[in-house]
């Protein structure tokens, strides 16, 4: 059995007492030897020099009552017992220097005596284990004391959590509970956005900065956001409310107004004074969707308000404050829009320290089943209807869902509004393959209609209106979206490998930049006109 080895601090207050009455009190330090089932072979006493003669009692007195107990004093070396950083220095010199044994003796480090902050700096010392020990904490006894019972009460505290396996399950079912909180319930199969979402849990709870998110429109940025405030203010990191600001809405003077507030006449229409959304949010959180869309303007006045916590409503000579945390989303490529002097810099530094992207629905085609059942379960919540699938309409809805014909353009919205329309038309509340048929046949046309719409944006912003006009429909759709790929890819190399990923398998030498230029160059486009 290895011999045990109490490491305390004297106590000035608790270990006083200097008439014979004082065995008849409780003394923690004299009282942690007259425990018959625990002999401590030795005491490491120690104590500031200036209660040296309180120590020459203590160890006077523990040799009266455990003669086998050496005690060893060791004065310690701070003059304010209350300087954490002082007291911690001494004590940790003490820790570096004492040559411990553990092979042949256990330690025990007694938390009872000491100021707070001494007993809060052996805690880390131990828990870091610059003390290899466990904690051993005294009390008097409880309830009705006996007779001459000064021996009191204590009790062994062992800080190595691998035996605690229950508190590790408890923290980790925490962080399991926060995760499925993001995912609104959703049992998500994607890995990739799974570990996006896991990340985003950590960022939330352990971080106040400014995050970006990014991504499609209904890729669900605005639904992303507000479950982390509301995670954030179930954990009381955040008091205040949830402010949602579409900035692709504010225009002109209505934006500065609408943001930073504004005072009574400082513009036309201005009939009293206006706080603004940004002191709306203070103490809680400000979701600006759309950021890239703010004018320059803003985005100056933004700047300094995270920066600095203040700013000026429009038409005031007074400063006024918000402390609000920051969650800003966008569909666009902001350093495109630095790149082309619309968005500041500056601004985009300080957002996007943290920056995570929501990728869209046709991403994730292994999510799209546990989507459907959770926008089936939304659709019974709002209309207080129970809607299934039969057996073969959600296996034809799920095929055509999960296959390249689905663009899903609008991402959760389109899902969102599908089950709709299916739920309301589903007779005695069963969607049968019929409803599913139609409903399938409506995408395609709505998809067409978009992707219509995009191509010819694309082309007209390229080579212009009248020259698209020129072109036979099936040029224009390949044109476009040859474009499109280009305008999504960082080099003319990368935007070559995606236009021929088929193609190039089947050749000994590859040049798809090349061959990329080639067929731009049948349009008279250049890589620099995209």
């Amino acid at each position: 059995m290895k011999n045990k080895v109490v490491i305390g601090l004297l106590g000035p207050t608790l270990d006083m007492g200097k008439q014979s009455k004082r065995w008849e009190r409780w003394r923690p330090t004299v009282a942690l030897c007259q425990h018959e089932d625990l002999l401590v072979s030795r005491f490491e006493l120690l104590y500031q020099k200036r209660f040296k003669s309180l120590q020459d009692l203590i160890v006077k007195d523990i040799k009266h009552i455990s003669p086998e107990t050496e005690v060893v004093s060791y004065p310690v070396d701070f003059r304010d017992p209350w300087d954490l950083e002082e007291v911690y220095a001494a004590l940790h010199d003490f820790a570096k220097a004492y040559p411990f044994d553990p092979d042949n003796e256990e330690y025990l480090v007694h938390i009872t005596t000491g100021t707070h902050v001494a007993q809060i700096c052996l805690y880390l010392l131990t828990e870091s284990n610059y003390l290899p020990a466990k904690l051993i904490q005294t009390s008097p006894s409880s309830g009705k004391r006996k007779e001459n019972d000064v021996s009191g009460e204590y009790r062994i505290i062992d800080l190595d959590l691998s035996k605690y396996d229950r508190i590790a399950m408890r923290f980790r079912q925490e962080v399991d509970d926060d995760i499925a909180f993001l995912k609104s319930g959703i049992e998500t199969r994607n890995k990739a956005f799974n570990a996006l979402i896991e990340r985003i849990e950590q960022v939330a709870m352990n971080s106040t900065y400014p995050v970006l998110i990014t991504g499609p429109t209904g890729a669900g940025k605005s639904n992303l956001a507000r479950r982390i405030y509301e995670l954030k203010k179930t954990r009381r990191q955040l008091k205040g409310d949830f402010i949602e600001v579409n900035c692709a809405t504010l225009r002109g003077d209505g934006a500065m107004s609408a943001l930073f507030g504004h005072k009574k006449g400082a513009f036309t229409g201005a009939t009293q004074d206006r706080n603004g959304l940004l002191r709306a949010a203070d103490k809680g959180m400000l979701f600006l969707d759309e950021v890239g869309e703010l004018g320059l303007d803003e985005q100056s006045m933004l700047l300094r308000a995270i920066e600095e916590k203040k700013f000026l409503p429009l038409g005031s000579d007074e400063e006024a404050e918000s402390d609000f945390q920051l969650i800003c989303g966008t569909n666009r490529d902001l350093q495109k829009i630095v790149a082309n002097g619309c968005f500041r810099e500056d601004l985009l530094c300080r957002i996007n320290l943290w920056t995570f992207h929501m990728p869209g629905l046709a991403e994730r085609p292994e999510d799209i089943e546990p989507n459907l059942k959770y926008e089936l379960d939304r659709f019974a919540e709002r209309n207080n209807i129970h809607v299934t699938f039969n057996k073969e309409a959600r296996k034809q809805f799920l095929k055509f869902g999960t296959s390249s014909e689905a663009l899903w353009s609008a991402n959760f919205r389109d899902l969102s509004g599908a089950v709709t329309r299916m739920s309301t038309l589903a007779p005695g509340g069963r969607i049968t393959k019929e409803v599913v048929q139609e409903e399938i046949s409506r995408l395609k046309v709505l998809w067409s209609a978009g992707q219509t719409d995009i191509n010819k944006k694309i082309l007209n912003e390229v080579i212009g209106a009248d020259r698209a006009e020129r072109l036979d429909r099936f040029e224009k759709a390949q044109l476009a979206d040859v474009l499109k790929v280009c305008q999504e890819s960082k080099n003319m190399s990368e935007a070559g490998r995606k236009v021929f990923a088929v193609s190039r398998k089947n050749k000994r030498k590859t040049n798809d930049s090349d061959r990329l230029r080639k067929y731009l160059a049948k349009y008279n486009i250049k890589w620099n006109d995209i």
